[in-house]
């Protein structure tokens, strides 16, 4: 397909590696305290990394850091930069700052793992394929689900053309919203498009290639809610549908919301020309895989083949990667391509008009 075309993110490969792989992490918030630093812990045991230096802007987060050999804590997220044995930075801070510290990281010569959205602006995105492309370390951005087992099995499904043709799909991703941090209601980097529906676009867009025109409605279903003790207004979009044009005929709903309670039903179907694939839990938490084949008339479950897989695994990717000095299966482009995705998104909903999509997605392969 005809797009814009971004430099591409050549990975350097190196020689293995024999230390640990020597992390530093920039943000203390929510996902690092009960995603990432549990993982970091266990990469620790094992002997594959050492987390060297933590950084947050609130002096009291040094009380999170109980390992042995207890990491350098600071203030400041250019010491973290300044230290030539850090090779890895975690940038996990609230969205305003993650294009800005990322770019910072990668000139540094780090490999980066960069929280999702990465970037507010499609021109700080482009920055950051290119600068990736030109640094000696690589730019893993999360959702890290194309890494899945499952996301994975469901891809070469597709490749072996077991459903058909898809030529249509539907993704749900929405929970009654975060009660943690006032920045997820704020406009900008907040709002269930940036946080939710990020990992139903980022799984149709590995499965079914580039996106050519979002249309969307959306709206504000609470203009003010509870965060922790306090109240605060909303700015951003709480509650979203999406509509997501492939081409040929091809397309696909993504629901993403703060105002749903609770769900049970499958959260990404594929309609193929012979069949249909339901993925059951979310894609960033597979409980396995429901297929119906024309073929048979009927429904088949298969397990889920990885329940211990977690969606924060892009850390223990990246330490692997680092080690073996392979590349990583989650390039930045594809990261990009979603973020326009949802930045056209946003505008087709505040102006009623669907939004043609300019660039394209790498090829991903399903191993």
């Amino acid at each position: 397909m005809a797009g814009k075309r971004l430099a591409h993110s050549t990975p350097r490969g190196a020689a293995l590696m024999a230390h640990p792989v020597r992390i530093g992490i920039i943000g203390c918030g929510s996902v690092m305290q009960d995603g990432y630093l549990p993982i970091a812990r266990d990469l620790q045991a094992r002997g594959l990394a050492v987390l060297r230096v933590v950084c947050d802007s609130d002096p009291g987060r040094a009380a999170l850091l109980q390992l042995p050999g207890q990491p350098a804590f600071t203030t400041d997220y250019r010491a973290v930069l300044a230290d030539d044995a850090v090779e890895l930075v975690l940038v996990l801070t609230p969205p305003a700052s993650h294009a800005s510290i990322a770019a910072d990281a990668l000139r540094h010569g780090k490999h980066v793992l960069l929280e999702k959205p990465m970037a507010l602006s499609l021109g700080e995105a482009a920055d950051l394929v290119t600068l990736a492309a030109r640094s000696p370390g690589f730019l893993i951005v999360a959702p890290h689900i194309v890494l899945s087992p499952t996301y994975q099995q469901i891809g070469r499904f597709l490749r072996q053309g077991m459903i058909g043709t898809v030529v249509a799909a539907r993704g749900l991703c929405g929970h009654s919203g975060p009660d943690w941090s006032g920045w997820y209601y704020q406009a900008g980097g907040g709002g269930p498009l940036f946080d939710l529906a990020v990992y139903n676009v980022t799984s149709l867009t590995g499965w079914l290639g580039p996106v050519r025109r979002v249309g969307a409605v959306t709206g504000i279903t609470a203009p003010e809610r509870r965060v922790g003790d306090r109240r605060v207004q909303v700015s951003a979009e709480d509650n979203a549908m999406l509509l997501l044009d492939f081409g040929d005929a091809t397309f696909a709903s993504v629901t993403s919301s703060f105002a749903i309670q609770q769900y049970r039903d499958a959260t990404i179907e594929l309609y193929g020309t012979h069949g249909t694939i339901r993925l059951q839990g979310d894609d960033w938490a597979p409980r396995g895989i429901d297929r119906w084949l024309t073929a048979t008339g009927t429904w088949e479950h298969l397990d889920e083949p990885a329940p211990e897989w977690s969606y924060l695994d892009g850390l223990r990717h990246a330490v692997s990667c680092i080690r073996s000095g392979s590349p990583p299966m989650n390039a930045p482009e594809h990261a990009y391509h979603v973020l326009e995705v949802l930045l056209k998104a946003r505008e087709a909903g505040r102006t009623g008009q669907m939004q043609p999509i300019e660039s394209t997605v790498p090829r991903l392969t399903f191993e």
